[in-house]
């Protein structure tokens, strides 16, 4: 059971969370979601010279010894615009980077942070990926972002990678990593911190936005990288797509997704249809959700070429 104020701070981050869900087509704004636990929460839609790259949910924690910041944002600059957000609220160097996974805005502004003297960390799965697709990575945010926006943006890897855990404590505030994937990406992974009862999720979790099921995606394992999050219990979830929230919440709009589509392909499947008539999946249970146009056909396709080899 949830103690008095504990619903009056749930009731409070909702009502910021649909807020910033209605300005989803400005840059990065900042959610307070627990005591010196924030997210920096991107907006909506794609890539672009405006977001810098940072169309996707980043965070922080301010200890008394530094900042951890748990992804780096999308280029060199799209990682100032973040640092500059973290000086609204902090003086306090950023000192631990955590990338929780291989998408470029989860670490393409590594760099930036780097020459500032941040320590890189990431599973060594999510470090693979990103070595894996480096040069698409900054092919397509030339494309998106231009040469302008793209300036200064260099891969720098993680100078610390683990398999399958790691723990660390800086300024009295412990952090658990978790590697959780294969999900939307290879090496994604979970940021607990069990005492605020906070977890950051990378991209395990969407909210407000249609997920992405990529080809370097499993569909799968990424429900099994959900439960394995829910089991922790948190009371905020730090998306990577979208505004902190509660676990129902989330449920709702990743977990609930990936269930639908896999039952809805292997029904497809097992009544004889294939994959020229995945368009007649319904699919509009979840049209409520931004880029549902753009990416349910996709996301089914997807699925269904995974599901054939399972």
């Amino acid at each position: 059971m949830f103690k008095k104020n504990q619903l009056m701070g749930l009731s409070i981050l909702l009502l910021a969370a649909v807020s910033l869900l209605a300005n989803a087509g400005e840059t990065l704004r900042l959610q307070q979601v627990s005591d010196h636990v924030y997210a920096v929460v991107g907006p909506f839609g794609n890539r672009s010279p405006e977001n810098l790259g940072n169309n996707s949910t980043s965070g922080f924690v301010v200890t008394d010894e530094g900042v951890v910041l748990v992804d780096s944002g999308g280029t060199y600059q799209g990682a100032a615009a973040i640092e500059a957000l973290i000086k609204q609220v902090s003086d306090q160097p950023v000192k631990v980077v955590i990338n929780s996974g291989g998408q470029d805005h989860r670490w393409l502004g590594n760099g930036y942070f780097k020459e500032r003297g941040a320590r890189i960390i990431a599973s060594q799965a999510a470090v693979e990926d990103q070595k894996a697709r480096t040069q698409d990575q900054l092919f397509m945010l030339g494309n998106l972002v231009g040469t302008e926006g793209l300036k200064g943006t260099e891969p720098v890897y993680a100078d610390e990678t683990f398999e399958a855990t790691k723990r660390f404590t800086l300024g009295g505030v412990t952090f658990e990593l978790h590697h959780v994937g294969p999900a939307h990406t290879p090496g994604d992974s979970l940021v607990w911190l069990s005492e605020q009862r906070v977890v950051f999720s990378g991209d395990v979790v969407y909210i407000g936005r249609m997920l992405g099921v990529m080809p370097h995606s499993s569909s799968r394992h990424w429900i099994e990288a959900f439960d394995a999050m829910a089991a922790l219990e948190p009371e905020t979830v730090i998306p990577g797509h979208g505004p902190a929230t509660n676990l129902a919440e989330a449920s709702k709009d990743t977990r609930d997704y990936l269930s639908f589509l896999r039952e809805s392909v292997e029904k497809l499947m097992n009544d004889g249809g294939d994959i020229t008539q995945i368009g007649t999946l319904d699919q509009s249970r979840f049209s409520h959700l931004v880029d549902y146009e753009t990416l349910k056909g996709r996301n089914a396709q997807q699925v269904y070429q995974e599901m054939e080899w399972e």
